[in-house]
């Protein structure tokens, strides 16, 4: 770890105070780089925030504390920690204390995790699978592909799809080598 990470954390977790197991965690969608992208965490801050369904509302309320830090990067990772926690009560009353200048805070909101969950748009498979970019799926019908002259054939395999991201009904993805839209509702995810 570098010299200046460690003397601006004190040697310890900037988020928790945790001084052991200690490493540099670069926040995703930083505007800089080196040390302004950088803050210096514990192992088990790092396990949650890479894995946010083991999250442990309590170690989080450590945030009490890290989030008045003048570290832009402790700031964003604070906001962003505090949003995927808000359904717990006492998050949110701390997300209205937090004031962030124009510039983090469009960092913060540069990974959309604080995007409610019931508003995204979730793109489902026939059978309710949600799918993601890069899946692959298998056409569940005969489709027939406008503006050509072929038809994608049921069992179909189309990989690496990509989402059409303001409609949930839509994916795209290659068939004879050419890039379609299909309706997801005749696919599958596979």
């Amino acid at each position: 770890m570098d010299n200046y990470l460690t003397e601006r954390s004190n040697s310890c977790c900037e988020l928790c105070s945790k001084p052991e197991e200690l490493i540099v965690y670069n926040v995703p969608e930083s505007p800089n780089v080196g040390f302004d992208a950088q803050i210096v965490i514990c192992s088990t801050c790092e396990k949650q925030i890479n894995n946010p369904e083991n999250l442990d509302p309590n170690h989080w309320r450590c945030l009490n504390d890290s989030m008045w830090s003048q570290v832009p990067g402790v700031q964003v990772t604070a906001w962003r920690m505090l949003h995927k926690l808000k359904d717990e009560g006492w998050p949110q009353d701390l997300l209205d204390m937090l004031y962030l200048d124009e510039e983090t805070l469009t960092w913060a909101k540069a990974t959309n995790d604080h995007q409610d969950d019931k508003d995204a748009i979730k793109h489902l498979d026939t059978n309710g699978a949600r799918l993601t970019a890069g899946d692959n799926v298998v056409l569940i019908k005969d489709l027939d592909v406008k503006g050509t002259s072929f038809v994608a054939k049921r069992g179909t395999a189309v990989r690496n799809i990509s989402l059409v991201y303001d409609n949930a009904e839509h994916i795209e993805g290659k068939v004879n080598g050419q890039q379609i839209v299909i309706l997801t509702k005749y696919v599958k995810k596979s």
